[in-house]
């Protein structure tokens, strides 16, 4: 058995299980590359990524970059990895930092590819009504996602599953995943398989994905909630005044509404799409803080408009 020399490239909080797994393992995490401080919150205060307060954590040395290029190759270059590993950087690899390492860099990827190659593939299964995801382990090579997979495991989507609480889950199990795939490329034993199947693709969420459409059918509209939950965030437009949608199902069983019409009865609030209605529980107006949907509707001027746009 060989340990390996790694580097690891992550940035946001679904990479920190890879790297706190990988730092306990019998490799060496030589360096940590993640993105730079940015602006966070109302207040724009400069904050680092959840990746490179893992590492101060475990006493990693930490190259803060947002292109792999430049300063951050030359760093690598001196470090003479055997191996890199990349769990949702924030960027591409490119030559020569991709054969920099010995033997490579290997991605953990929240999917089970060629289904979902991209920026968001959790994001994406969700909106699309997938009742299967997973994570794969594949090789880097410079066409997107499309390497050899040396290892992936399958997970089925529960109903009420956010993006958010979906990616907690798969992040703990992919970690697990990828130092099963580290160990076996150290001892000589793994095996890359060419991806097959339908190649789908996944970009990155802007705001506007989260823009309800509320002639979709129920199922569409619940699915689009959850896949952009909790960013970018779904959300509606009343009486001018954007409302960001934080929970709700499917009201089965109850009369259908006109799209996008509101109605409140019972201590419920229901809203029409293009079969049956969901119920509103959790919102966030605009200027306000998050409230139970049944307040929020309580606390409106009575003539104000029950259309949702």
């Amino acid at each position: 058995m060989s340990d390996l020399v790694i580097v690891f490239a992550g940035s946001p909080a679904a990479a920190v299980p890879s790297l706190q797994a990988l730092t306990a393992s019998r490799h060496d995490v030589a360096a940590v590359i993640t993105r730079e401080d940015s602006a966070q919150g109302r207040r724009r205060e400069l904050t680092e990524t959840p990746v490179a307060r893992a590492a101060d954590e475990l006493a990693l040395p930490v190259i803060k970059a947002n292109r792999l290029a430049g300063f951050a190759t030359e760093r690598v270059q001196e470090l003479q990895p055997d191996l890199g590993v990349i769990v949702a950087y924030g960027g591409l690899v490119r030559e020569p930092l991709l054969s920099t390492p010995r033997l490579g860099w290997i991605n953990l990827h929240f999917s089970l590819l060629p289904r979902w190659r991209g920026a968001a593939p959790v994001q994406r299964a969700l909106i699309a009504g997938d009742e299967i995801t997973g994570a794969s382990v594949f090789q880097l090579v410079p066409e997107l996602d499309a390497g050899e997979v040396y290892g992936h495991l399958s997970q089925a989507i529960g109903d009420q599953e956010t993006a958010g609480s979906l990616l907690d889950s798969l992040a703990l199990s992919g970690a697990e995943l990828l130092v099963r795939v580290v160990d076996a490329i150290a001892d000589g034993t793994a095996r890359g398989e060419v991806q097959s199947g339908d190649v789908t693709l996944a970009p990155k969420l802007e705001l506007e994905d989260g823009h309800i459409d509320w002639t979709e059918h129920a199922a569409s509209v619940y699915n689009r909630i959850r896949g952009v939950t909790p960013e970018p965030g779904a959300f509606t437009t009343v009486d001018d005044t954007r409302v960001k949608i934080i929970e709700a199902a499917i009201a089965r069983g109850e009369a259908t509404l006109p799209p996008g019409q509101l109605v409140f009865g019972d201590g419920r609030l229901l809203v029409g799409t293009g079969s049956e209605p969901l119920e509103l529980s959790m919102v966030h107006p605009a200027g306000k803080r998050p409230m139970k949907a049944a307040d929020w509707w309580r606390g409106r001027p009575v003539a104000a408009s029950t259309v949702a746009e």
